[in-house]
């Protein structure tokens, strides 16, 4: 199973389980319909982010004054930025980079079917969590997100 799909709209349903479980009991959070709720929670009042065209958003918000991040051609950008000098890190090849970088040294995760993996590792033991399904590369970066920096 790939993680990503390039276009930025999707309506995935993908559920992030802790490392490499599938228990329900398991879920960090939801992704449906470009937002990621706590846990197993659909309500509005537990949505995390929104996203939406390219941007993710804190909460329910889609202003511009709430764009966490920013992507274009694999790169995550801070804000509603485009500068190289606002990229947070570059998507490519199954890895994420720190900032502009492609070196293998600057590699903060890679993935496979749907295990998301520490650095370059591909031990069990490296992974961080598991996705339910294919999601885009925005839809991604928000649970990466979610999963660092939320909770």
């Amino acid at each position: 199973m790939g993680i990503f799909s390039l276009n930025f709209s999707s309506s995935n349903t993908c559920s992030v389980y802790k490392s490499t479980s599938s228990y329900n009991s398991d879920i960090i959070c939801t992704l449906k319909d470009g937002k990621i709720y706590k846990k197993t929670s659909t309500y509005s009042s537990d949505v995390l982010v929104t996203i939406s065209n390219g941007k993710i958003y804190k909460g329910t918000s889609t202003y511009s004054s709430d764009v966490l991040y920013s992507i274009s051609d694999g790169k995550i950008y801070k804000g509603n930025s485009t500068y190289s000098s606002d990229v947070v890190c570059t998507i490519q090849d199954g890895k994420m980079y720190k900032g502009n970088s492609s070196y293998s040294s600057d590699i903060i995760c890679n993935w496979n079917d749907g295990k998301v993996y520490r650095g370059t590792s591909s031990y069990n033991s490296d992974v961080l969590y598991t996705l339910s399904d294919a999601v885009t590369i925005a839809e991604f970066f928000a649970i990466w997100h979610v999963v660092n920096y939320v909770y």
